[in-house]
C-alpha cells in the first residue's frame, strides 16, 4: 500500500532553523533511553497484558487466579507475566507455595490510566 503525502504536510521552506535544531537536539533523550521506551511500549501493546495489568491494579493475584479470570492456561499467563517482570512492570512475592503478582510502582498505574483516558477521547 502506497502512502499518499499531501502537499500541506511538506515544508516549502528550505531555511534550516539552527536555533531550533540546537535547542531541540540538546533536549532529546538518548538513543538507549528511547530504545528502552520503545521496548516498554511493545510490551504494553498487547491487550492481554493490559488486561493483566488492569487486574493487578485492582488486586494482588497469583497465576492461578489470573488464569481463571482471563480464561487462559497458567503457562500462557506465566509467559505474559514473565514479560511484564522483565520490563519491571510487575513484582512478585512468595507466600508458601504461591507466588503473588502486583504492580511494581505508581508509574505503571499512571501510564495505564493515562492510556485509558487517551483511548476514551
Amino acid at each position: 500500500m502506497t502512502e499518499i503525502i499531501c502537499q500541506d504536510e511538506l515544508c516549502d521552506c528550505e531555511l534550516v532553523h539552527e536555533d531550533v535544531i540546537c535547542r531541540v537536539g540538546k533536549g532529546l533523550s538518548s538513543d538507549d533511553t528511547l530504545h528502552n521506551t520503545a521496548e516498554l511500549f511493545k510490551v504494553l501493546s498487547d491487550p492481554t497484558r493490559l488486561k493483566i495489568i488492569n487486574a493487578l491494579l485492582l488486586s494482588e493475584m497469583c497465576v492461578c487466579d489470573i488464569a481463571e479470570l482471563m480464561n487462559m492456561t497458567q503457562p500462557a499467563v506465566s509467559h505474559h507475566l514473565k514479560m511484564l517482570r522483565q520490563m519491571h512492570i510487575v513484582k512478585t512475592q512468595r507466600e508458601g507455595k504461591s507466588i503473588f503478582y502486583s504492580i511494581k510502582d505508581e508509574h505503571v498505574s499512571n501510564m495505564f490510566y493515562q492510556g485509558l483516558l487517551h483511548a476514551e477521547e
